[in-house]
């Protein structure tokens, strides 16, 4: 309908009647569908980086505990037992999406929903009559800049999120803050009574590797298989969310060593065990969203001690292009082979996408393979053994989009599969 309504208004009337347009699907979204999440307790991850996992991890606390959970995410979409991968290629689809998916939850008697909201998805009121009763809070970097126009409306958009949950109706709102960010005090300074917060130093002693993490928190120790600092933060979060719903540290503890990693996110690819080739395979493989300065530069410190080729593109064309430099001058410090390639060019040339990155490239020389396939076969080729493969920024994204609106079927970690199969056969 938004193509439709663009080919026949002007755009500058268009653009000023955008807002109205929204507003109004959402409320008449939440008329169709009976205002559903006054009959479900909705929790909203919101954030720059972490939200996906931090949702998986949220639902994964829930299950654990014994409630009945409905997700939808980046990742995928969950109600029950049931779940269909995210095609959608944003976190919170329009026309109706979240309140018919609510209503489902209600429906098959749901206890809780876990949704992972965007400043995309705010922007464009998708959050507006979903009546919250928790928000977390995960932190807040220089993201999107162009579609929202500045870093100060980005901000802004992230921050309606809080104001929703202020004034919610729910009896009892729960907002969980990550103390350590610098814009943290945005959230805490809401007027929501039941405010919880949590920092790094609440971890302590930890330690992370490539294999895993231990932390204690309260002089309980808590095992997981996620890697890296920041996953740390992101089970801070879903624990002290837990701990606000009465949820026991001996449950939570369960859930995170259970967890196997979402989709997508610092994900090992492997070969299956029953397959013949799988012995030959002695280097990692890792397939990761990471599609900031700052992400990138956490997932490439996971692995500092090892050997890595480094896959990269860059977010799609047309937009956030200041982060193209930022991005590859990290991969020019932290990798040992860096071969540059296509994500998402959109109407905008690869070759010019990638080339902004290559000239600030100083001590490597990357090679350029514009073919996402090609490009992940070569870097397994050079892989030996014990060292890496980190292939970034498109995670689970179920495409590859092209000119003129054209899309190209794709997932990292079934690539991967298929490669492998090639290379070590």
């Amino acid at each position: 309908m938004k193509k439709f309504l663009k080919k026949i208004i002007p755009s500058k009337l268009f653009t000023t009647l955008q807002p109205a347009y929204h507003y109004g699907l959402a409320l008449l979204g939440a008329i169709i569908y009976r205002f559903p999440s006054s009959n479900i307790h909705v929790v909203a991850i919101t954030g720059t980086k972490g939200k996906s996992t931090s949702t998986e991890l949220v639902n994964a606390v829930l299950e654990e505990a014994g409630h009945k959970t409905a997700l939808a995410g980046t990742i995928r979409f969950k109600i029950g037992k049931t779940s269909e991968a995210n095609k959608h290629k944003m976190t919170m689809p329009g026309l109706f999406f979240l309140q018919k998916f609510l209503r489902e939850a209600v429906d098959a008697k749901c206890t809780h929903a876990v949704i992972e909201m965007s400043s995309e998805g705010a922007r464009q009121f998708r959050h507006k009559f979903i009546s919250l009763d928790g928000l977390i809070f995960t932190n807040l970097s220089p993201e999107h800049i162009e579609s929202h126009g500045s870093y100060e409306k980005y901000r802004a958009a992230k921050i309606a999120l809080g104001k929703a949950l202020e004034s919610s109706r729910k009896k009892k709102r729960i907002l969980v803050v990550n103390r350590d960010d610098k814009e943290s005090h945005h959230f805490t300074s809401l007027n929501i009574g039941d405010q919880y917060t949590f920092s790094l130093k609440d971890a302590e002693p930890y330690t992370s590797t490539e294999h895993g993490t231990m932390f204690t928190y309260e002089g309980k120790t808590f095992r997981s298989k996620l890697p890296g600092e920041f996953n740390i933060y992101n089970m801070l979060g879903a624990l002290t969310y837990g701990i606000s719903q009465g949820i026991s540290l001996e449950i939570i503890e369960k859930a995170f060593e259970k967890f196997q990693g979402a989709r997508g996110r610092m994900e090992y690819i492997e070969l299956p065990d029953e397959h013949p080739l799988k012995r030959k395979q002695n280097f990692s493989v890792i397939v990761d969203y990471a599609h900031t300065a700052d992400s990138l530069e956490k997932v490439y410190k996971v692995f500092k001690e090892k050997e890595t080729i480094c896959i990269l593109g860059n977010t799609g064309g047309g937009r956030d292009t200041w982060k193209r430099p930022e991005m590859a001058k990290i991969a020019d410090t932290y990798c040992d082979k860096i071969i540059l390639t296509n994500e998402d060019p959109y109407d905008e040339d690869p070759l010019k996408i990638i080339s902004e990155m290559k000239t600030v490239i100083k001590n490597h020389r990357p090679e350029v393979i514009l073919d996402r396939r090609e490009a992940i076969n070569k870097a397994l080729h050079k892989a030996k053994k014990d060292s890496v493969v980190i292939i970034t920024g498109k995670g689970t994204d179920p495409y590859i989009m092209g000119p003129n609106g054209t899309k190209t079927p794709w997932d990292d970690a079934s690539v991967v599969r298929e490669e492998l199969e090639k290379v070590l056969g």
